[in-house]
């Protein structure tokens, strides 16, 4: 058996019934989301979603329950459609097209400025699954994964890659449904029940339960881990830096 030296306790450090622990020799996959997990670039579309809903959609201010609830990890157009109808408005095709068009810009603006900063604890992950010879995927509603990746300097290290555009390209739903988890599953050859997803979001673990994937783990850094547990991660941790991985034959 091999550990991460200096790794802390998981059971010490985690929320959920299960400790944060990854043996090789019972995973096929690990498959990660992107926004809030592998970068910091959540933060710029929680920006970017504010901005839209001051300048086009009028008061009350969103709130980060609102964000939390109604678009975070879900694809552009359905957050647009669950913040209009919260708010009362008719959701016609032309406008959700718009304002997802109008989020999207204000996003690549905030990228251009400020860059896709990268999560350490996560990268060091990723790294360490490399090492082992661990298949690994990204799973993401960003139409942008590639521009994101590229910036980070993150390209190359993942087996497959399904984002906003393969889940429209097939036509698939968004999270919550687990159908872009289960598209990377497939491409990697990985058994769901013997695989791993990693989220940040409500829709993206309940995405993972769904699909009925062997282990969910919740990476929460804002609001408590409890939460994701409550939506259907088995374990949620503050750090990925936290998950114990465990080579074995």
């Amino acid at each position: 058996m091999v550990t991460q030296r200096g790794q802390a306790d998981p059971r010490r450090e985690t929320a959920g019934g299960r400790p944060a622990v990854i043996r090789t020799s019972a995973v096929d996959a690990v498959l990660f989301d992107l926004d809030g997990v592998l970068t910091d670039t959540a933060v710029l579309h929680r920006q970017a979603w504010g901005r839209l809903v001051a300048e086009h959609l009028g008061d009350p201010a969103l709130t980060d329950a609102e964000y939390v609830e109604l678009v975070d990890g879900r694809r552009r157009d359905d957050g647009v459609v669950a913040l209009m109808t919260a708010r009362g408005r008719t959701a016609e095709p032309a406008t959700i097209s718009r304002l997802a068009a109008i989020k999207d810009g204000y996003f690549l603006d905030l990228l251009r400025e400020r860059g896709a900063t990268l999560v350490p604890g996560s990268v060091d992950l990723l790294h360490r699954l490399r090492r082992a010879r661990v298949r690994c995927g990204v799973v993401t509603a960003s139409r942008n994964c590639t521009r994101i990746l590229d910036a980070g300097g993150l390209s190359g290290l993942f087996d497959t890659q399904v984002d906003g555009l393969v889940v429209a390209s097939l036509g698939l739903a968004g999270k919550p449904d687990p159908g872009s988890y289960l598209e990377a599953a497939q491409r990697l050859g990985a058994v769901p029940a013997r695989s791993v997803v990693v989220e940040d979001s409500r829709a993206g673990v309940e995405a993972g339960r769904r699909g009925g994937f062997g282990l969910v783990i919740g990476l929460d850094r804002r609001c408590g881990r409890g939460r994701l547990c409550e939506h259907g991660a088995d374990v949620s941790v503050d750090d990925l830096a936290r998950v114990q991985l465990i080579e074995d034959a």
